[in-house]
């Protein structure tokens, strides 16, 4: 058994793992989960440099992230690092500050090192599921990327694009600094076509058309991230947010397109007040809802696995 620390620092959120992992038994025993809003991706698309307003946002929490390792005695630690560091030109500064606090680099992975880590956590316990069986398609869509991997036991094919819901929201739904709320069929057309763009993208490498119709044996849909959960959240009209009910919910593609066409004609407050909606959400969650919504119906998916174990726990994986 290892002690083991996972930090996965995204677009717009970091999070942190503490779990004691068994390579023998597969078996991967969480002591404590937690996940804060920096959104360390603001701006970037637009200037391509990381914000110092973030950069402290981001460091507030890596201090509060060494406390909890240091008290929960995690004999190893890694930090991982995706999509709005690659993109960044002051990364360094990122690089070197977490260095300072918690004593490790952040790694910048590529997109595929991503993917591979979201399959792996995501697919690790659904392998001997009567009703979730492989193969898997998976999708984590992020802040600033989405990816996608395709496999079984094994990852087969991985791509990330550059469609995520912090990234599409900058791009098409902010105007002078002011959010457009809600959005005009004009922008939502818009995302729509960028998301298009970017499946087509993907495509290339995973295969994505019609591949997650069960009528003809097709993979099983598992999705990951903020975007997703909240998405299940709703669709569950939990009163507040929880975890253990969302993990391995199958939420309808009807329902789906129902919640993502509310999402995009309400407002701040509308969507503020949804009971599991996470405050650093609201104004990036109608992006989040597209992006999932496109994918499931260029797959032919009926439903998505929602699923509350992704990279992190891939990573977590991968120290022991």
């Amino acid at each position: 058994m290892t002690r083991v620390a996972a930090v996965d620092c995204g677009t717009n959120s970091i999070r942190l793992l503490v779990a004691d992992a068994d390579p023998a038994t597969g078996e991967l025993t969480e002591l404590d989960r937690r996940m804060t809003i920096v959104r360390l991706g603001q701006g970037v698309d637009r200037t391509g440099r990381l914000a110092p307003e973030a950069l402290e946002r981001t460091f507030a929490a890596c201090r509060e992230y060494a406390a909890v390792i240091r008290e929960r005695g995690a004999e190893r630690i890694r930090f991982v690092a995706t999509s709005a560091s690659r993109d960044a030109e002051n990364r360094q500064e990122f690089v070197d500050g977490v260095r300072a606090i918690l004593g490790v680099g952040p790694e910048v992975i590529t997109g595929d090192q991503e993917a591979e880590f979201s399959f792996t956590g995501a697919t690790k316990e659904l392998s001997g599921h009567e009703r979730l069986s492989g193969p898997y398609l998976v999708v984590d869509i992020g802040g600033g990327s989405t990816e996608f991997v395709s496999g079984d036991t094994a990852v087969r094919a991985a791509r990330s694009v550059d469609i995520g819901c912090v990234r599409m929201t900058e791009r098409h739904l902010v105007s002078d600094g002011a959010l457009t709320d809600p959005p005009t069929p004009e922008q939502t057309g818009a995302i729509r076509a960028d998301i298009d763009r970017a499946l087509d993208l993907a495509g290339e490498t995973v295969p994505l058309s019609g591949v997650c119709r069960p009528d003809e044996g097709g993979h099983t849909l598992v999705g990951l991230a903020g975007s997703v959960t909240t998405v299940a959240g709703i669709a569950l009209e939990l009163p507040e947010y929880d975890s253990a009910a969302i993990h391995h919910a199958r939420i309808p593609l009807d329902r789906v397109r129902e919640i993502t066409t509310g999402l995009l004609a309400s407002t701040h407050a509308e969507r503020a007040a949804i009971p599991v909606m996470h405050p650093g959400r609201v104004d990036v969650i109608a992006a989040g809802a597209l992006v999932l919504l496109s994918i499931m119906e260029r797959t032919g998916a009926r439903e998505v696995v929602v699923s509350e174990h992704d990279i992190l726990d891939g990573i977590a994986w991968s120290i022991a």
